[in-house]
């Protein structure tokens, strides 16, 4: 069985721009229900999973078949992307990262211009990504409802914002432009995001928390 993993802060750390009310149920209630379903459609199977990005790989195969699978795989691994993605406090870019986005889009300030743009204008739920290719190059990329970068071929997540009205709702209603300007400005980590593009290609890339061994654990 796949865990829930535990939030790398405290529920009111991301406030104001966050605030624990909104984490509370993002994580306690939709993340949890994606990880709940994901452990019983996998019982069901009868099949234990090597790591949750196999069962997504397999699951997107199989198409129709097992739609059900992948969407609920898919978004428990996006939601725990999503969490390290964050951190408080604001920090900017620096080193080789600052380095890549200087020359994919001419500047942190570009970077966050189609960043926001990308998330504003996708049209229904998903996700907005920054995403490095094996030579290091970024580029901002959407993708819908559950689907994720685990599928897709040649490049490495570096950040992710849900664009889910759940993510940002109950703190700004309809104004995801607003949240993600606000995210941007706040939120990023990245530290993190430095982590991911220093480990593209190498195997040593974010992976979710392996299956736990006894199910009774879980």
């Amino acid at each position: 069985m796949f865990a829930l993993p535990d939030l790398p802060y405290e529920y009111d750390a991301l406030e104001p721009t966050m605030s624990s009310r909104t984490l509370h149920f993002h994580h306690d209630k939709h993340h949890a229900t994606y990880v709940k379903t994901l452990n019983e459609l996998l019982s069901a199977k009868g099949k234990p999973a090597d790591s949750l990005e196999a069962v997504i790989r397999q699951a997107a195969a199989a198409g129709e078949a097992d739609k059900k699978l992948f969407n609920n795989a898919a978004q428990a691994w996006n939601h725990g992307f999503f969490w390290p993605s964050m951190a408080p406090g604001g920090k900017k870019p620096g080193g080789d990262l600052e380095a890549a986005i200087a020359s994919s889009f001419g500047g942190v300030e570009k970077l966050r211009e189609a960043f926001v743009k990308q998330g504003a204008e996708h049209f229904g739920s998903g996700w907005v990504w920054l995403v490095a290719d094996k030579a290091g190059a970024l580029s901002v990329r959407a993708s819908h409802d559950a689907h994720d970068m685990v599928n897709v071929p040649g490049v490495t997540p570096v950040l992710v914002c849900d664009l889910w009205e759940h993510a940002y709702y109950l703190d700004y209603q309809n104004d995801r432009k607003g949240f993600l300007e606000a995210w941007f400005d706040s939120l990023a980590n990245w530290d993190f995001a430095a982590s991911q593009l220093a480990a593209r290609g190498q195997g040593r890339a974010w992976r979710y928390p392996a299956q736990l061994a006894d199910a009774k654990a879980a």
